[in-house]
């Protein structure tokens, strides 16, 4: 194992660097990759709303002008565009920016651009390989395909018609009627669909009537769902293609598109370009405090950050998916929706900081029951709403399912809730052994578990089998199942999966990153036969330590379907978590502390000082 000096040493830099990111209201905000795909569904609702409104030519051309000069200057050398300035360029992200300089006659000022960009859109297969690449799932397909129609490059008639009807119904029938969307999507499902049937009305007589009765009550749904910012889930993208379809319809004056269009001019940036959200401000603090040690934090920041965790719980039933009040977002901005990763994140920072204070525990017992009413079925936790599966972004998954157990894990041991809660008590008993069947029942041959929200574009099938074995370990770990056979062959895939050079990547042979390799080194210094592998990851992971390339971001993260991301502080906080474990397995074995391996939440030293 590296000398303690140097760990500590390591350790330090990386806190100090983490802890200088902190906002001046005292959580951390962190900062989102600029988006291509973003700046082009961004720059195609300005054009139509400039066209609608010419009397705001003045204030939107200059930001279409800009949208358009910074993709022509982060266009990739292939002509094509990825969903970050360090993607690979993938066919949707190239075909939305193509439709944009279609349709704001682009093709003049950046001709190079745009010559470049159609050949390169076209060898990939053209309208047809957005069709393939999502298949059916038309989340993103058909508002890809919109933009297009927008732009002129394709007919609506080949456009997929939505179901922008079943907007109608209550949200309770959601979760019966498989919809060809996401749960979070319901904005799209509206807005495209009622452009989609403005454009292209059904020849059907019966569907047509029925679809034009639905135009009213599903855009005051609509009405209804969006939050003050105007951002739907704070997105761009999704708020974008709302805009520009209810702007199609030569409804630039509806309240929706007006406040959808204000989020778009709130949220540029300066070099011109858009983010693929406004933050991840709840999921990056508790992230970081869940990171570092308490020491590093002084008693005042400590109630600074208790108080806005709380206040960032949600207290009401939510307006847009329904859920019940008691779990937390990715950001504090309206636009966030309460999730079953941001919750578990939120409990074990609270649990970490001020375990003992009443409000505390009242909260952390109200989000607990929050996601014991979310399991599914399967045992395994979705995203957003129990009971819907018709499409991968909405089933139950690994790392979101063992990231609740460890919430789960530590509430019992920290606030003892069989004497205080005991009803509450039992059921959690209840959904910890369903979900750690789920985990086993999902657990692929080769031992590993792939998650929902993060990927690698550079592994087969852009999966990241280390984010989903590093979680799951975590859970095994807390609950001190690390002999069980699956954390067993869970760590000995892991340990297959380091590079030569001592660094993990997204799977097997994929290029070491700052966030990957911290990933499993947090896990594998739990596990008694990843001495070795953790010796040379902590290795790699200080060398990149002292000479400040760790705060290099990597895209692994993953928006909506398919859709990359990379956020500034992800390797920061990835890295002061491997650390810091690597510190307490280092101090416990320099003090001789005993360890019982069987004991829950507790680990058997894996190296030695």
């Amino acid at each position: 194992m590296p000398n303690i000096d140097r760990l500590r040493q390591g350790y330090q830099t990386a806190a100090n660097a983490l802890l200088g990111e902190v906002s001046p209201a005292g959580h951390w905000e962190g900062e989102l990759s600029s988006s291509p795909l973003s700046t082009a569904t961004a720059i195609a609702a300005l054009q139509l709303a400039c066209r609608a409104k010419p009397e705001r030519a003045a204030e939107l051309q200059p930001l279409i002008d800009g949208g358009l000069r910074w993709l022509a200057d982060h266009q990739n050398d292939d002509g094509g565009w990825g969903d970050t300035v360090l993607s690979k360029s993938n066919i949707s992200t190239s075909m939305l920016a193509y439709a944009s300089f279609h349709m704001t006659g682009g093709e003049s000022t950046y001709s190079a651009t745009v010559k470049r960009v159609a050949d390169h859109v076209f060898q990939q297969g053209g309208f047809d390989a957005i069709r393939k690449r999502y298949g059916k799932d038309h989340t993103f397909s058909v508002p890809i395909l919109t933009q297009c129609a927008l732009a002129g490059l394709i007919p609506w008639k080949q456009i997929s018609p939505l179901p922008f009807e079943l907007g109608w119904l209550p949200h309770s029938f959601f979760r019966w009627i498989r919809l060809p969307v996401v749960s979070y999507a319901l904005p799209a499902l509206i807005a495209i669909g009622q452009a989609r049937h403005f454009h292209a009305p059904s020849r059907n007589p019966l569907l047509r009537w029925l679809r034009q009765a639905a135009v009213k009550p599903t855009l005051k749904r609509l009405t209804s769902i969006q939050p003050e910012s105007g951002g739907f889930l704070e997105a761009t993208p999704l708020t974008s293609f709302v805009t520009m379809s209810l702007v199609s319809m030569g409804l630039s004056d509806h309240p929706v598109a007006k406040l959808g269009l204000k989020f778009l001019l709130d949220s540029v940036r300066p070099d011109g370009s858009w983010p693929i959200d406004t933050n991840l401000a709840t999921w990056v603090t508790t992230l970081s405090v869940n990171a570092l040690q308490c020491s590093d934090l002084a008693d005042a920041h400590v109630d600074t950050l208790v108080q806005w965790l709380l206040g960032q719980q949600h207290r009401q039933v939510h307006r847009y998916t329904n859920a019940a009040p008691g779990g937390w977002a990715w950001t504090n901005l309206s636009g966030g929706v309460p999730d079953a990763d941001d919750t578990p994140g939120a409990i074990l920072a609270l649990l970490k900081l001020r375990p003992d204070r009443e409000d505390v525990q009242k909260a952390v017992g109200a989000a607990i029951g929050w996601l014991l009413d979310l399991q599914n079925a399967d045992g395994g936790w979705p995203t957003f709403c129990r009971g819907w599966g018709a499409l991968p972004f909405d089933r139950s998954t690994p790392d979101l399912t063992a990231h609740t157990l460890r919430a789960i894990r530590t509430w019992q041991l920290t606030c003892h809730p069989e004497s205080t809660e005991p009803a509450l008590a039992r059921r959690s008993e209840i959904a910890v052994r369903s979900g750690f069947a789920f985990l086993s029942r999902t657990q692929r041959a080769d031992g590993t578990w792939l998650p929902l929200w993060f990927g690698n574009q550079f592994a087969a099938d852009e999966e990241n089998p280390t984010y989903g074995v590093s979680k799951a370990l975590l859970a095994y770990r807390d609950w001190g199942r690390l002999e069980s056979t699956e954390a067993v062959r869970a760590s000995q895939w892991l340990i297959s999966a380091q590079n030569a050079d001592g660094g993990w990547g997204g799977n097997l042979q994929t290029p070491s990153s700052v966030e990957e390799t911290s990933l499993a080194l947090e896990a594998l210094l739990s596990v008694p036969l990843g001495k070795e592998a953790c010796q040379r990851g902590l290795e790699w992971l200080l060398e990149r330590v002292s000479d400040n390339s760790f705060r290099q971001p990597a895209a692994i993260g993953l928006y909506f379907a398919k859709l990359w991301y990379f956020e500034q502080l992800y390797p920061m906080i990835f890295a002061v978590a491997a650390l810091n474990r690597g510190l307490e397995i280092a101090d416990r074995l320099v003090d001789s502390s005993p360890v019982d391996s069987n004991k829950p939440n507790e680990i058997r030293p894996a190296i030695t000082s």
